[in-house]
């Protein structure tokens, strides 16, 4: 798990140097503990403006859309 947030934040942080407004993060479903890791850490990362679930056509739960602001 800490090897998956680790990378989270590098990828956070590349995207945010990269420009971009959002980022969308694969986690896939399993037992939902990636998925709620990731979406609390980025939810705290200063870099982070907004967190939600992806949509259908985006991966749906299996995924978060990390806005960067």
């Amino acid at each position: 798990m800490d090897e998956a947030l680790a990378a989270l934040d590098r990828y956070l942080e590349d995207g945010s140097l990269a420009g971009l407004d959002r980022v969308t993060v694969i986690h896939g479903l399993g037992t939902g503990a990636l998925r709620d890791a990731v979406r609390s850490a980025a939810a705290a990362h200063p870099l982070v403006k907004a967190v939600r679930a992806g949509e259908r056509g985006e991966g749906g739960d299996g995924a978060t859309i990390v806005s960067l602001g």
